[in-house]
């Protein structure tokens, strides 16, 4: 055996461990190298001054008291009497003042009227109602009162509005005062005619139905106003449900007005 055979082959373990260290090296270069890292903050979107990244998504926001305005934030302009509102971007007029030309101008609230709900305008008193800039005492007619809004008057029940005033209702004989207490209505028995209560006449046989304005025949007789007309039940039939006509019996059928028997 020569001398030559002896000799070990070259190792190749240190080429399979230097390809990992060349890729960290390359990755350490772009992290660390200037001009990688302004454009990653640059893709980031770096907020301006007075302003904060948003918590999701991308993008930034205004501080609160700062408002956004050609890509910077710059500060809010708040009159006197006016305050941020809860979002920090805008302000509004304190309760007593509303905005006017982009400022807080105080309301002026005269005699009998009070600031609203909002606190930037003013309604009247109960008993009072607007005219223009001020509020005037309504004048409320005898039998009458104010009603639910304040501004207005309504008449007792069994009076009704005639001008400026309450007129007592006229209740005809056979009336009474409807729910409502400016109109009337018919008892039972009667029907309204012409601004009177007319009685209801009923027919032999009829008697006052359910609406108490009108008649309705008993059962076997059929309405033919002004009188009920008895109606004739032939053989082998009986009254029907309404009780103003019939119907054959089982085993006949009709005929015009007879029931034959049916041999079908």
């Amino acid at each position: 055996m020569s001398h030559a055979s002896r000799i070990p082959a070259p190792s190749v373990q240190p080429l399979r461990r230097a390809a990992p260290c060349r890729f960290l090296v390359a990755v350490l270069a772009l992290v660390c190298w200037p001009g990688v890292a302004a454009t990653q903050e640059d893709a980031a979107g770096a907020a301006p001054p007075n302003a904060h990244m948003k918590r999701y998504g991308s993008g930034w926001d205004c501080d609160r008291g700062y408002r956004e305005f050609n890509g910077s934030c710059v500060p809010l302009e708040i009159p006197p009497n006016a305050y941020l509102d809860s979002y920090g971007r805008r302000w509004e007029c304190s309760r007593g003042y509303r905005k006017a030309d982009g400022a807080c101008a105080k309301v002026e609230v005269p005699p009998h009227a009070f600031l609203n709900s909002r606190g930037d305008n003013w309604e009247c008193d109960r008993g009072y109602r607007r005219v223009g800039e001020s509020c005037l005492a309504i004048e409320v007619p005898q039998n009458a009162y104010l009603d639910s809004s304040g501004d207005g008057w309504r008449c007792e029940r069994g009076f009704r509005e005639s001008g400026d005033t309450c007129a007592p209702l006229e209740i005809p004989e056979g009336g009474y005062i409807a729910r409502s207490g400016r109109d009337f209505e018919c008892g039972r028995g009667y029907r309204k005619s012409d601004g009177s209560c007319v009685a209801v006449v009923v027919p032999a046989n009829g008697y006052i139905d359910f609406s108490g304005r009108d008649w309705a025949c008993e059962r076997g007789f059929k309405k033919d106003p002004p009188s009920c007309r008895a109606v004739r039940v032939p053989a082998h039939a009986h009254l029907d449900y309404s009780g103003d006509s019939w119907t054959c019996d089982p085993g006949y059928r009709r005929e015009g007005e007879r029931c034959t028997e049916d041999k079908r």
